[in-house]
Formats: C-alpha cells, structure tokens, sequence
C-alpha cells in the first residue's frame, strides 16, 4: 500500500471509532460534530456549514434533525436578523460535552498498538496537521452530506 492508501485507511480506522463513540450517545457521527461545534458559544450557520465542509441545504436537514431532539436551537443574530445562529440547548450542551470528552478519552486508542515514542510522534504529526489546516473553509469543491 502506498501512502495515500495509507491516509484513507487511516480515516476509515478514525471515522469508524467516531461513529461508535457517537452511536454510544444514540447519535449519528454528523449529529455529534454538530453539538461538538457549538457546545462552547453559538456559531453562525453559514460559517458551521462551511467549517464542517457542508452545503448549506445539508446542514439544514442536519439541524432540523438534531433540533426536533431539542438539542440544538436557531435564533436570529441579534446584530443582522437575517444571520441565523445555532447554539446548544442545555440539554444538548451536557451531551456535546460528553461525547467530546469521550472522543478525547477513546479517539487516541487507534495508536494503542504503538509505543510510547511512535505515540507522541503521532500526536505531535496529528497536531501540527490540525493547526495548519484550515477548518473555517471546505477543503474541496465537493460539500458533504449528512
């Protein structure tokens, strides 16, 4: 396998252990990034769907869908009423909470079969990705669904 076979498979093992880690909460792995985003202050809507890579159409369902479990609601931007935001219900933001911290607890053991060093080199690789990357904008052309 070459490297980008690597990436992919790599992805597969990190979205595959999301999605238990977020079937656990009886949530869908979308559901779960979408109260993880908003769990600490409300954020716009057309900032959230281009963050998590999705049209704005798809984060609407995605929303809709979340907020009939009164876990998320929409109000209107107190400064520009045409700007919707999306906050946590209290409700939601005690569950956003515990699946982030579940996802912070469990997530590293993908590397479990690594040793100590190859683990902090992990981390250290990870890391440095995520804060070179761009996470405000889609990283493709190609928006995702839920």
């Amino acid at each position: 396998m070459d490297y980008g076979d690597k990436l992919f498979w790599l992805s597969v093992v990190i979205q595959r252990k999301y999605a238990q880690i977020a079937a656990g909460f009886e949530l869908t792995p979308s559901q779960a990034t979408l109260l993880c985003a908003v769990r600490n202050e409300p954020r716009r809507m057309a900032d959230l769907a281009a963050s998590l890579g999705m049209t704005k159409n798809a984060l609407s369902q995605l929303v809709d869908r979340t907020a009939r479990r009164e876990l998320v609601s929409r109000a209107s931007s107190a400064q520009d009423r045409r700007v919707v935001m999306l906050s946590a219900t209290p409700t939601g933001k005690v569950l956003a909470e515990a699946v982030y911290a579940e996802v912070a607890k469990r997530l590293p053991e993908i590397a479990r079969n690594l040793d100590a060093d190859d683990q902090r080199d992990f981390e250290r690789v990870a890391t440095a990705i995520v804060d070179t990357s761009d996470l405000s904008s889609p990283t493709s052309n190609q928006p995702i669904t839920p």
